[in-house]
């Protein structure tokens, strides 16, 4: 699943799960499939507010979840972890989920 509407509606169908049981909001996506440079073997990138304490193992069990229901790698960056000379540039262009 390529297609950024798409991505987006499965996603929003999903909100809860991820909420719920593995404590994260998926808030944005940017990168590659948001500029419409995305090839074959390009992941989408996924920013995500985490909304209460998760262990890494959480982390990775989202970002499989993800990737198993887009049928692509995901790759799940928590808002607070952006490093501080990207931040800017991907707010920007992050597309609202």
């Amino acid at each position: 699943m390529t297609d950024l509407d798409e991505i987006i509606k499965t996603i929003r169908q999903h909100r809860d799960i991820l909420e719920e049981k593995y404590g994260i909001a998926v808030v944005g996506i940017f990168g590659s499939h948001v500029r419409g440079e995305e090839k074959q073997a390009s992941d989408i990138d996924l920013l995500a507010e985490i909304l209460k304490p998760v262990s890494l193992l959480e982390l990775v069990g989202a970002e499989i979840y993800l990737s198993d229901l887009l049928g692509i790698k995901v790759d799940l960056v928590p808002r607070r972890s952006l490093r501080e000379e990207l931040k800017e540039s991907i707010l920007k262009e992050a597309v609202p989920v």
